[in-house]
């Protein structure tokens, strides 16, 4: 009854369905090894996340530049405070508020954006408090510049002046007349009456949508080589069917096509 199945037909439908189960299953598995290497990652960035927070703050310069294996690690730098901008649309503990950006100017010629602290809020100049004058040396938190569009960060344009929605290079080199560090920093306690700002784990690094894309894909393909079973299951069950009406010559009779009258 199956041996239709070493027709020339169906052995190019055997061969296909040999090949597509096992490319189904590869790609899975290797969707499924992205998702559970993010996760690691991401492990992996909280315990070091942890860790930086205990450890002695390193130069700042020993630290650039920033990837995956210096973000969040602490580092100190002297300067003198210069310019000050405000992050607005930012949230901490649930609430909305902005952080109050301020440039350290070192002595490298270069100008470190550092995030003295958050408030409650709309972004307001009168709220936020002025810097210390002099020299002063900062211990923070390094982070990676921002990315408008990722992780929350806000791509909206037209801000009123004084305001910057992301800490990046590419972002303040237009509002501050000084040469920028390509990384920023949250300094480990804020300064009086504002929240110390959090590091974040670097991109690449958090159960973020890229990672459950990557869990929602293994599942479409393992449906993918089920539905390839199940398809040449059903086949070859309706041509077995087939094969033994034919043989019991229970298949009707073609009726034939009615001739035109002249």
């Amino acid at each position: 009854m199956y041996r239709f199945l070493l027709t020339p037909r169906w052995w190019g439908i055997n061969v296909f369905v040999l090949l597509a189960i096992p490319f189904c299953v590869f790609m899975g598995s290797w969707q499924l090894s992205r998702f559970e290497g993010r996760v690691q990652e991401h492990r992996s960035a909280t315990r070091q996340a942890a860790s930086d927070q205990h450890e002695t703050a390193r130069p700042l310069r020993a630290m650039l530049p920033v990837d995956k294996a210096t973000s969040g690690r602490r580092v100190t730098v002297s300067g003198h405070y210069g310019t000050q901008l405000l992050v607005p649309g930012r949230q901490l503990d649930g609430r909305n508020g902005f952080y109050v950006l301020t440039l350290l100017r070192t002595d490298s010629g270069k100008a470190l954006p550092v995030v003295r602290g958050w408030l409650p809020g709309t972004a307001d100049p009168a709220k936020a408090p002025a810097p210390p004058s002099g020299e002063v040396t900062v211990t923070g938190a390094l982070q990676a510049s921002e990315t408008p569009g990722d992780n929350g960060v806000s791509a909206a344009g037209g801000l009123p002046a004084g305001q910057t929605a992301a800490i990046s290079s590419a972002s303040l080199v237009n509002l501050v007349p000084y040469k920028l560090y390509d990384a920023w920093v949250t300094l480990d306690r804020a300064d009086a009456g504002m929240k110390a700002v959090p590091a974040t784990a670097p991109d690449g690094t958090g159960l973020d949508l890229k990672a459950f894309q990557n869990l929602g894909y293994t599942g479409e393909w393992f449906v993918f080589a089920g539905f390839v079973v199940f398809m040449w299951f059903r086949l070859v069950r309706r041509e077995a069917e087939y094969q033994r009406d034919a043989a019991l010559g229970l298949l009707p009779e073609e009726t034939p096509a009615p001739v035109p009258s002249s």
